[in-house]
């Protein structure tokens, strides 16, 4: 057991890495591939098999569960983003710095790429078996294990304007959890509660074309997919739809981010800011107080 120790100290001097920022992105590149491995094998086991082993409800539980599990995973490195969408409404309040959003963002892809091979690979004799699976057209089509694509009914502009409501729903919820003034949630439960959100948003606004509401989970795969066997249909199918849950997600954030700040968090942080504002000035007055009225010394006995 001591050489055993030995060894796996010098393994661990060998391989840590100091510099802060790229720890974080390799956390939330492992974070995401967690959310996107078990999101899409749900996603997987019901197409593959035809409905037989899962439906749409089973699907939504997966990505909810595995968003929690993706930010128990990373939470404590990098605060459990897995969402260039999150990182991008934490850095336009101020929490998080710029510099951190496009390392964040290249790693969180990076990570759902990861993931959606992971699938490719433990389901490759299944996609083998499925019928004109690596078609992009038909019943066949398979790519959407990987990517969300539009429904038939959908057009670009409501699926543009889908995209922004879900995602700024997200934003919303999130902030209200991780806001420290209002009401916060108990230390340790930020994941779970996470994850019902996400469950929410997919049980409610799944329908037109997977909730992506999150630019990495979807390009990530979508890039996967491209070279895997779908081929450049994957960007071209519907008119450039890929675009949609890209650039969508961002002005969903910004949407988001007004909403909560305008309707709650100016307003519980300004009760805070004013109360202590208050206490300062009566720590003040009392100072003043103490200095006006000075302690009489002890009189002498005669």
């Amino acid at each position: 057991m001591g050489r055993q120790k030995m060894y796996l100290e010098k393994l661990s001097r060998f391989f840590q890495i100091r510099n802060l920022l790229l720890r974080q992105a390799l956390a939330e590149c492992l974070g995401t591939l967690i959310l996107v491995m078990f999101g899409c094998g749900a996603v997987a086991q019901l197409v593959l098999s035809g409905g037989s082993h899962g439906m749409f409800l089973t699907v939504n539980f997966a990505f909810g569960f595995a968003a929690t599990l993706g930010i128990l995973v990373c939470g404590q490195v990098s605060g459990g983003h897995l969402n260039p969408a999150v990182t991008f409404a934490l850095c336009l309040l101020g929490r998080e710095r710029w510099r951190k959003f496009p390392m964040y963002f290249l790693f969180q892809t990076i990570g759902a790429f990861f993931g959606a091979a992971i699938i490719f690979g433990m389901y490759y004799d299944a996609l083998w078996d499925f019928p004109g699976s690596f078609n992009m057209t038909g019943p066949g089509n398979t790519a959407g294990i990987f990517a969300t694509y539009p429904g038939k009914h959908l057009t670009i502009v409501n699926g543009f304007f889908d995209q922004i409501i879900g995602t700024a729903a997200l934003i919303v919820c999130i902030l209200a959890i991780v806001d420290p003034y209002n009401n916060p949630i108990p230390q340790g439960l930020e994941a779970f509660t996470v994850g019902f959100v996400v469950l929410v948003i997919g049980l409610s606004m799944g329908f037109n074309s997977g909730y992506a509401v999150n630019p990495a989970r979807d390009l990530g795969p979508r890039l996967f997919s491209a070279m895997a066997g779908w081929g450049s249909g994957v960007f071209t199918m519907r008119k450039g739809w890929f675009l949609v849950p890209i650039f969508a997600p961002f002005l969903g954030t910004i949407i988001g981010v007004m909403i909560y700040q305008l309707m709650v968090g100016f307003h519980v942080e300004g009760e805070v800011r004013d109360k202590l504002s208050m206490e300062e000035e009566n720590v003040r007055l009392a100072n003043v107080n103490t200095k006006d009225n000075p302690k009489e010394g002890t009189k002498e006995t005669y």
